[in-house]
């Protein structure tokens, strides 16, 4: 009978922990993407309700109304064809600054994330607060410090006209680099922290290892460290991918007015252009584009680990 209450016990428990992130999962994304999907396919006609019936009866015949247009209108122009609408641009400009946002955050946090990993255990609890430490700041305030920083007459720029590298102020501000700079700097702890998870769990014996082979430090790092922390990569950039991809406040504040990304292109359909079904239709296209790719490469990478235990 103890041993019948204990399995019962354990088979509950183990339901009760696997049901909780299922249902964070499908209480906050689930739900909210089925609700972005009906409001993509709805047709609000003269009215302005993006929440408009999708089956309507009229004497006893039933019509539904689905409005697939919203989807049709991000690949077709009238005047451009296929593939050459604005939002195809925003996609692939987004796609653009994102790869580079996360590239820029993988050269500089990889180095800043060995240096922790290899410190002295006594300062590593500061070092990592230093990371953590702009966390504790508004989002916005950091992004408006930027703005300060990379004015004309910003803190850089006087720098640069009293120290004579240039005789007047140059364009650092609205433009490709204040952006990268600005997405770099709020995101590159998404980076620091997954590889400094992974490099602090690395055992040393290896390198020592392959030291006493005769590899070089440098070959020693290229063929065991990197390949050790491949994990880590992996999250670090997905961390820093898929918020670089949606991003909004970034764009609007230090990008200029050419740096139309997707997420103020949503903005726009939602809120000035009134179109909700539209404005849904860009969200989804978004979040399937980047939920399909990452089920693929996680399931790939089951079967590896699968592969390699056997």
């Amino acid at each position: 009978m103890k041993h019948l209450l204990s399995q019962w016990l354990h088979q509950r428990g183990r339901a009760l922990v696997l049901g909780i992130p299922w249902f964070w999962l499908l209480l906050f994304f689930a739900v909210p993407f089925f609700i972005l999907l009906r409001m993509s396919v709805t047709d609000m006609g003269e009215g302005l309700d993006p929440f408009a019936p999708l089956v309507q009866t009229d004497a006893g015949h039933v019509s539904l109304h689905l409005k697939l247009a919203n989807y049709v209108s991000l690949l077709l122009d009238a005047e451009s064809g296929w593939g050459q609408t604005l939002y195809i641009e925003s996609y692939a400009l987004s796609l653009k600054y994102a790869l580079w946002t996360t590239l820029l955050c993988l050269f500089f946090g990889y180095p800043f994330a060995y240096f922790l990993a290899r410190s002295d255990a006594r300062v590593r609890p500061l070092l990592l607060l230093m990371v953590m430490l702009p966390f504790w700041t508004s989002f916005l305030l950091r992004v408006y410090a930027w703005k300060g920083l990379l004015a004309d007459q910003g803190l850089i720029n006087n720098l640069l006209v009293f120290v004579g590298l240039t005789p007047e102020p140059i364009q650092l501000l609205y433009n490709d680099v204040s952006m990268l700079v600005g997405m770099t700097y709020v995101y590159l702890p998404f980076m620091v922290l997954p590889l400094y998870a992974n490099l602090v769990k690395m055992d040393d014996r290896l390198l020592e290892a392959a030291q006493d082979l005769g590899s070089t430090p440098w070959q020693s790092f290229w063929l065991i460290t990197v390949p050790l922390s491949r994990s880590g990569i992996v999250a670090g950039s997905i961390l820093v991918f898929i918020p670089c991809l949606g991003e909004f406040v970034i764009p609007s504040l230090l990008g200029g007015a050419e740096n139309l990304m997707i997420g103020r292109v949503v903005w726009d359909e939602m809120f000035s252009s009134n179109n909700w079904p539209r404005a849904s239709a860009l969200s989804v296209v978004m979040i399937v584009g980047v939920v399909f790719p990452l089920a693929w490469y996680n399931q790939r990478a089951a079967r590896q680990v699968e592969q390699e235990q056997l």
